[in-house]
């Protein structure tokens, strides 16, 4: 009796619990895949450090003090980006180019000239069943190795067939017209914040819709007699979409910044393949201007968002802000001078803990003249090389010296995008870290350089963070 007692007490409880409450607040919530471990990456747990310089200025100039902020976890390359990953991004671009071009212009090709049946790749190029003009099949095979002839068919319109198996290079005459396949240009678009934020742009709940006077100024680009414009459109706005912008952008990085850089001087021998070069493969990518990082951050966030839509929703790949990248570069230690905790930059055995310029001039006292491959040198508490030497990194910060008075102390961050039209003191942006060529002093932490964004030099790389999702 009491057997029968127990289990009648025990269906009431789980028919009760199991049951929807009638006319009540529930709530609509959904379970979704835990984030996984980006590949390259190391999570940075959130926490709160002591932000700014930990010693006196290098030029004995005034500096703000040091500054207690929080930080949200975020996930960090644990390298800076390499010569070979970059040039994945090379790739894709050239291939993109170059399928998009024969798809357009209607090319046919066969693995063999006799072959009596061709196919227009316009029609393997892309995906039918979406719109022909956006969607690229990537398993399309470029015919890299074709020499091409123009040939009119039964309706009079010319094609070009491939009709040897010859070197090809790229489709520069498939139109009719030089196509300038030599250069990499990547399109992407993305969403001007800072415009919405301006003043008098609120959105009125009221009347659902934006101010009036609303406007906004947003960056386009196209080309112009082969030419890549940028220009800024001031427009009225009236919908969220007003507030895309579009870049276009030639990313190939700049082979010739060693010449530059480096005046009297003869470095051309090693420096002029250091890019191209598979022997620096794991090297990090420098002669990338700021612009060109944040079209990669772009760029990678796309490659990995467009998998099937079982990947769990992620948040977007880009640069850190300067406190984010400070924090991570302390790797936990409280008021570290240096990422490997120690006021100096030789170990106990006297060996040097980075990359960069000893002494005066002494470029190999640290066993490398140059960039060194990247994880050379021991990591942080975190996991995470090179944060100090090697080479000086990009952050998506604009470069003020009053930040700290004015930024907040939770997640601190200051970010302009600067117009093509603004003045150069706007296009300052904050690198940190140090490289191999700048003595030890700028491997501090805290301390803050700039560099102007559309400049590239042999001594600024950069690496992405992505914001965390969850507690």
């Amino acid at each position: 009796m009491k057997k029968l007692l127990f289990i009648a007490l025990v269906t009431t409880v789980l028919v009760t619990g199991c049951s929807q409450p009638k006319g009540q607040l529930v709530g609509i919530y959904g379970s979704a895949r835990p984030e996984e471990m980006p590949y390259g990456m190391i999570f940075v747990q959130r926490g709160s450090f002591n932000m700014g310089a930990n010693d006196q200025s290098i030029t004995w100039a005034m500096q703000p003090t040091q500054k207690t902020v929080s930080i949200d976890a975020f996930w960090m390359d644990q390298t800076e980006i390499t010569n070979g990953e970059y040039r994945q991004f090379i790739y894709w671009v050239r291939d993109s180019l170059v399928l998009t071009a024969l798809a357009r212009n209607e090319v046919e090709f066969g693995l063999d000239p006799e072959e009596s049946e061709y196919y227009t790749l316009r029609y393997d190029a892309y995906d039918e069943s979406k719109d022909p003009d956006t969607l690229l099949n990537w398993r399309a095979k470029i015919p890299w190795n074709a020499r091409w002839e123009y040939e009119m068919d039964d309706e009079e319109k010319g094609v070009y067939r491939a009709v040897n198996s010859v070197y090809f290079n790229g489709p520069d005459q498939l139109s009719g017209r030089q196509l300038n396949s030599h250069k990499m240009i990547y399109y992407y678009e993305y969403i001007a914040y800072d415009q919405a934020a301006r003043v008098g742009n609120s959105f009125d709940p009221n009347r659902a819709s934006y101010n009036d006077k609303a406007t906004v100024k947003i960056d386009s680009s196209f080309f112009r007699d082969g030419k890549i414009v940028d220009t800024v459109i001031e427009k009225p706005l009236r919908n969220r979409s007003d507030l895309i912008s579009t870049k276009i952008i030639n990313i190939y990085p700049d082979t010739m910044c060693w010449m530059s850089e480096f005046a009297y001087s003869y470095n051309e021998p090693a420096m002029l393949n250091y890019f191209a070069h598979p022997s620096y493969g794991q090297f990090p990518v420098v002669g990338i201007t700021w612009e060109q990082a944040e079209a990669f951050c772009h760029w990678r966030t796309k490659i990995y968002t467009d998998l099937p839509n079982n990947m769990p929703r992620i948040q977007e790949y880009r640069l850190p802000t300067d406190a984010e990248w400070e924090y991570a570069a302390r790797g936990g230690r409280h008021n570290a001078l240096y990422p490997w905790g120690g006021p100096y930059v030789r170990d106990y055995k006297g060996c040097f803990m980075a990359n960069f310029k000893p002494m005066r001039g002494n470029y190999t006292e640290d066993g490398y003249l140059i960039p060194s491959q990247v994880g050379s040198f021991d990591p942080n508490d975190w996991g995470l090389f090179d944060m100090s030497g090697n080479v000086a990194e990009w952050t998506s910060t604009s470069y003020d010296n009053t930040l700290p008075y004015f930024t907040l102390d939770m997640n601190p961050s200051y970010e302009y995008n600067a117009k093509s039209t603004d003045p150069k003191i706007m296009k300052r942006k904050v690198i940190k870290g140090g490289s191999w060529k700048d003595v030890g002093a700028y491997l501090q932490c805290g301390v803050t350089d700039w560099e102007y964004q559309d400049k590239c030099r042999p001594s600024i790389g950069f690496r992405c963070v992505r914001s965390y999702i969850g507690n």
